[in-house]
């Protein structure tokens, strides 16, 4: 089974998030979140699916710590954790929130240009 990364304090600006080349998960959470702990298999076996099977640019994803007052979670208007927003070159093109099963996931990733 595939691991993620714990989440990280924010280190890009929106700005610079949406001018990111290429296909970007952007997941908002807190690693306390026991939602987020119980999202994280299914984000993982959907994320390793889609890499089997993907062609073209490498999927970026990006787990950002989220929070009151963190500027990136609210220029997004995130309300839940976990959300994945999903962008091609810097657009949102999808949105899962609480997702459940990597079957959702994988749905929002066929979104994704290859």
């Amino acid at each position: 089974m595939t691991t993620l990364a714990p989440y990280a304090a924010e280190t890009l600006s929106r700005a610079e998030v949406d001018a990111l080349p290429g296909p970007t998960v952007l997941e908002f959470g807190t690693n306390w979140c026991g939602i987020c702990q119980a999202a994280t298999p299914a984000i993982a076996q959907a994320l390793a699916a889609h890499a089997a099977h993907a062609a073209g640019a490498p999927l970026r994803h990006l787990r950002v710590e989220d929070g009151p007052g963190r500027p990136l979670g609210r220029s997004f208007g995130i309300k839940l954790w976990p959300t994945l927003v999903l962008l091609q070159d810097g657009r949102e093109v999808a949105r899962v929130v609480r997702p459940q099963q990597a079957a959702a996931i994988g749905d929002a990733l066929a979104s994704l240009a290859p």
